[in-house]
């Protein structure tokens, strides 16, 4: 008899799903579609000229090492290139605070594996990242949501949403995805105060960090909670005695496809993520490790990045620009000060995926709809738009296609509201 494999997959499967962007990107794969869907960067920025001569003098250097087992902690020279880049920030972290990942998604997903029981509330932004609501409900967790705003998580929402007693926040405090919006620094320092009043720790995802285009560059999570501390119980070593776990990853400045992020947290954590990754993939990829630090090193990552913020930020501001000359008057949006997305909101009753297939269908443009990104799927009325990963001509013409998609809609709509009106009166 076959197998009745739905009989036997485990009960936390159930809250698994597939990521809506994922799928979305399938279908934007036909050339004839722009998208803003994808989180992606712009494929034309990826180094690969360095990755190859960092490659050819790995495996010339270093070949048997590279293509061996390696430590689960990660390849040393990179750890070090990450603390040095943490205290540009003021992060005062070690070696032994890191540890290398498969991508910050496995970060994400070992943080569930450590914290997160059966029926835990975890209190997060709304909206709020995908990734985290997928890598999180695998481990059946529950969800206490506070909006955002322009200016990030309303913090004089938060107290309340404290007192439901969450296991952990988790907070995306620069050019949130989705949002692109970067929390206040009166909004960060009130989040430390609540997170050390309440004993609850934070997360804090800053895969976007580096990628700031407009305004002065805001203290880290990790560095206020320091302070914080310091400034209340003396000297505490600094950050490793905090309430702070920081992810951040290579993927939006130097490529995705390396699946290379890290975690610093205290060195306790750190050990048990370590003992938690054993259990995944034993260690990431030394080659790809090795590789990464090449190109990094010397103040190549430093430049690069500073030409990705000059393509990334004329992208946003012709996104920006065509938005304003072809959206209806009645459609608001975010305006970024960096990463890769900026936020809309349509009209209420008006549903975007619904309308991101007749915008497919009629216009050849694609975004993604809001409500995936909420954990109580509100936001039916919101989308989330990508300037990263298309060129300024593309974005000019994919912002005209919606905008005669949304006008279309909204005509309609407007007339059906009078003709009720008619037959009622």
């Amino acid at each position: 008899m076959a197998t009745p494999w739905k009989d036997r997959y485990a009960l936390r499967t159930e809250g698994m799903g597939s990521s809506v962007i994922r799928e979305l990107l399938k279908l934007t794969e036909q050339p004839d579609v722009i998208s803003f869907a994808g989180g992606l960067p712009a494929p034309e920025m990826f180094p690969v000229e360095e990755f190859k001569q960092a490659s050819e003098k790995v495996l010339t250097e270093h070949g048997a090492k590279a293509l061996q087992y390696g430590a689960t902690e990660g390849y040393m020279p990179l750890r070090s290139l990450i603390v040095k880049q943490m205290a540009r920030y003021g992060i005062r972290a070690r070696e032994d605070n890191i540890l290398l990942t498969s991508g910050s998604q496995q970060a994400l997903d070992m943080i569930g594996r450590l914290l997160i029981n059966p029926g835990d509330k975890i209190l997060v932004e709304s909206p709020t990242y995908l990734g985290a609501l997928q890598a999180w409900s695998a481990y059946q967790a529950r969800y206490v949501s506070v909006p955002i705003d322009q200016d990030g998580m309303r913090t004089e929402m938060l107290e309340e949403a404290l007192r439901s007693g969450p296991k952990f926040m988790y907070i995306l405090p620069n050019f949130q995805n989705p949002g692109g919006v970067t929390l206040a620094l009166d909004r960060r320092m009130k989040l430390i105060q609540m997170a050390e009043q309440y004993g609850i720790p934070i997360i804090e995802d800053d895969p976007y960090g580096q990628l700031r285009y407009s305004g002065e560059h805001l203290p880290p999570l990790v560095l206020l909670d320091c302070e914080h501390l310091e400034s209340h119980a003396g000297d505490t070593h600094g950050y490793f005695d905090g309430n702070v776990i920081y992810t951040s990853t290579f993927s939006k400045t130097l490529a995705p496809g390396l699946r290379l992020g890290w975690i610093v947290a205290p060195v306790d954590v750190i050990k048990r993520c370590v003992q938690s990754k054993q259990g995944m993939d034993l260690h990431t990829s030394t080659f790809v490790q090795m590789v990464a630090y090449e190109v990094a090193k010397d103040g190549f990552l430093e430049q690069h990045v500073r030409r990705i913020r000059q393509v990334y930020a004329h992208r946003r501001d012709v996104m920006l620009a065509a938005m304003e000359r072809y959206f209806p008057e009645e459609v608001q949006w975010t305006r970024p000060a960096g990463g890769l997305f900026l936020w809309a909101w349509l009209p209420e009753g008006m549903n975007t995926a619904e309308l991101l297939e007749v915008a497919v269908q009629t216009q050849r443009v694609a975004f993604v709809p809001g409500h995936a990104f909420y954990p109580d799927g509100q936001g039916k009325n919101t989308m989330r738009l990508n300037f990263s990963n298309a060129t300024p001509e593309m974005i000019e013409e994919g912002i005209r296609r919606l905008g005669v998609v949304f006008k279309a809609q909204m005509t309609g709509a407007s007339r059906a509201e009078k003709m009720i009106e008619r037959v009622l009166t």
